[in-house]
């Protein structure tokens, strides 16, 4: 499990470098930066919907639990999670620390 992993979020975050945001997104897994380094997003592929919607609940309980929301969009095996924060528009390490407790949800996703 990574280190981000078991970290929280915190109401005090600034916006990332780009060196920063590189390094941070070696410690993820198929996580890949868009909207001009301003997001992070990853896919998700599952065996069918059951599976599918599991996750999407269990992401939202990561959400919640730490107060950073994502957008997710998904569909019968197929889900898509994206991080960034609004507050400083773009990349903070809350984003990071999400989406590391979300590839810690499973290893074979």
């Amino acid at each position: 499990m990574s280190t981000l992993a078991q970290r929280h979020c915190s109401r005090e975050t600034a916006l990332l470098d780009p060196a920063q945001v590189q390094a941070y997104l070696s410690e993820l897994r198929d996580w890949y930066v868009i909207n001009d380094g301003k997001s992070i997003q990853r896919q998700f592929r599952f065996k069918d919907y059951e599976q599918t919607l599991a996750f999407v609940n269990a992401v939202a309980g990561i959400a919640r639990g730490e107060d950073h929301h994502p957008d997710i969009s998904f569909g019968y095996n197929r889900c898509e999670v994206r991080f960034s924060t609004h507050s400083v528009n773009g990349l903070s390490e809350n984003d990071f620390i999400c989406a590391a407790r979300i590839d810690a949800l499973s290893s074979d996703t």
